[in-house]
Order: C-alpha cells, then structure tokens, then sequence
C-alpha cells in the first residue's frame, strides 16, 4: 500500500492520520485540522499517538485534508482564526484576519492611552476582528464597524455577539450610510491590491472574496477614498490609520498630505514591512496655519 494511501477504516490512529495527511499538506496545516476534528488540544497528538480514531471522524478528517491539498484556506476549514489573542469565526464571505492588521490595534492603544470613551470607526470591518478588538482593549470605547458586505456584518456580529464585544454595525459603502457623526479614531484595513496582480490567483487569496482584496488598477482607490472623506468624519486633533500593501506607504503618505493631514508616518510591521500609515487632522483652521 502506497504511503499516500487512506488507511481503512477503523484503523487509523492518530500518528497514522498524520503520516498520510503530511504526503500531501504542510505539517502544521495536518495538526491544525486533526485537532479541529478532535476537538482536542495539541497535547493530546502528541500524548496519544496510538488512539484510533472513530470511522466519522476519519472520514471528515479525510475531506479536510483534500479540500486542504486543492488550495482552501485552513481557516476556512475550520471556521476560526486567531486574531490579538482571541478567536474568531471566520466565512468565505470575509478576509481571513492575519497577523499585521494587529498593528493598527497597538497603534490606536498607543496614541490614546487611558482615554475613556473614545469613539473609533473601522471601515470594512470584514470579520469584525479589528472593531471587537478594539472594543475589547480600550477603556469603554464607542465603536462603530462598517462594510458595505451585509454577509460580512453576520459575522462580524457573530463575533461581537460571542466575545462580548459592544459594537454598532452599519451597511455603508464606506461613509455613505453614517451621517454627520464624527469620531476620534478612524481605523482601517481596506482594500489595497491591484486588480491586475497575478497574487489574486495564488495560494489562499485565490479563495477569499475579491472584492475586500482589489481596489482598482493601482489597489489604491478605496485608500484615496477613504482618506478624501476622513476629515470630515473626524474631530480636530482625531487620527486615521491606515493597512496597505507592502508598497504603498509613500503613495499613502501623498494622499494624507493632499488631503491635509499633520503628524504624518508609516509603521513597519514585525517583519519590517511599513504596513500602516496614517496621519492627525487638525482641524480647517490647523491646515491653513500651517
């Protein structure tokens, strides 16, 4: 028998399950999606090699390692991505939450810190990760979370609703649908890729929806948006941060210059990547003085 053979079933253990599905998928991706089905902790993979696993549970394991080896996002698989600590549930119908975005929390905690109620605005919230962390870390903020995807805010509610998180959810194709209120803190993590760039058609990205991915021709429109309509959203002396891709912080530092904005930077993320930029609006009359 082949080593990229299933083991029948009814007799595979652990240690089995791992060895076939390591032929065809990266180690860590076998572990993670054995002890999805398991429901088990990593200890135990390891503390019980010799465990024979139930036929159903081979059976699923078998279908997540397949779906696994044509391409699908582990997260996606088992519903669930760790973001700042905490879990949270994770759909086709939003990005999966990665380890960079993080920044923009350690930003907004460092430029506002021990502020009681301060009222933060994420824009494309996707799974709600941003906006519940946020929720979570400050001191009794007011945040509201916006995407314009009404699949989107399901989950991003989902995610409230289970961490105990108090967020206002708004449908908006960015600041369409928010009135005249007017915020402190503007986070966000939109889209920033080209809509030409051959990424879009490789490893997970091929899987998650295009539409919080591309942002036209230069992946800078929905930045050029959101920072044109940012001044008039935010208090004097309120900040906008802003996710974008791996080139764009000088393109991103040129249009919070147009658009007025003082105290302008970019930060690099762990891997020294800038990653963030963003800027202070200092009101009409601190633009002009300037």
């Amino acid at each position: 028998m082949s080593d990229r053979s299933p083991p029948p079933a009814g007799d595979v253990d652990i240690a089995g399950a791992l060895a076939w599905a390591r032929a065809r998928i990266d180690q860590m991706d076998a572990r993670v999606l054995l002890r999805h089905v398991l429901q088990c902790p990593a200890a135990r993979l390891v503390a019980w090699p010799e465990q024979k696993l139930a036929v159903e549970d081979w059976a699923e394991y078998r279908a997540l390692v397949e779906r696994r080896a044509a391409g699908e996002p582990v997260a996606y698989l088992t519903g669930t991505r760790e973001f700042y600590g905490r879990e949270f549930l994770v759909t086709p119908a939003v990005l999966i939450p990665r380890p960079e975005t993080e920044l923009l929390v350690e930003l907004a905690l460092a430029h506002f810190p021990g502020w009681r109620g301060l009222r933060v605005l994420d824009m494309g919230t996707g799974s709600g990760a941003l906006a519940v962390t946020l929720a979570l870390e400050l001191e009794a903020p007011e945040v509201v979370a916006l995407d314009r995807s009404r699949e989107a805010l399901w989950v991003a509610m989902a995610n409230a609703a289970r961490l105990g998180a108090s967020v206002s959810f708004v449908q908006s194709d960015w600041f369409g649908a928010l009135g005249d209120e007017q915020f402190e803190l503007i986070v966000s993590n939109p889209p920033y890729v080209a809509a030409g760039d051959p990424h879009l058609e490789q490893g997970d990205v091929r899987f998650e929806p295009r539409g919080a991915l591309a942002a036209g021709p230069q992946g800078l429109d929905d930045l050029a948006e959101i920072v044109a309509g940012a001044p008039a959203r935010l208090v004097d002396g309120g900040w906008l941060f802003l996710e974008h891709g791996y080139d764009q912080a000088a393109a991103a530092r040129s249009l919070l210059a147009d658009a007025g904005f003082a105290a302008i930077a970019s930060w690099a993320d762990l891997a020294g990547i800038e990653r963030v930029s963003g800027g202070r609006w200092l009101g009409r009359e601190g633009r002009d003085s300037r």
